[in-house]
């Protein structure tokens, strides 16, 4: 759903201001928006609270939220 004209969403993502020009965006979408590669490898933060992986298509989000992608990494000892 496309939101009504001049109606703009903001949003912070890995503290930089975003503007989301649709009504409704949950994180799944937010993942598929921002082209995030291997989404299954990144763990999210809404305002802070690490959300569920399978909580995505059902939290949505709203003006003003901070949004937070955390990767994982690999690596070894040497």
């Amino acid at each position: 759903m496309k939101c009504i004209e001049g109606d703009i969403m903001q949003i912070t993502v890995n503290g930089e201001a975003n503007e989301l020009h649709e009504a409704e965006v949950n994180l799944s979408k937010l993942l598929e928006i921002r082209r995030v590669e291997s989404p299954e490898m990144v763990a999210v933060q809404l305002n802070g609270e690490f959300v569920d992986m399978e909580n995505y298509p059902s939290t949505f989000l709203k003006t003003g939220d901070d949004i937070e992608f955390l990767y994982f990494m690999g690596g070894g000892s040497r």
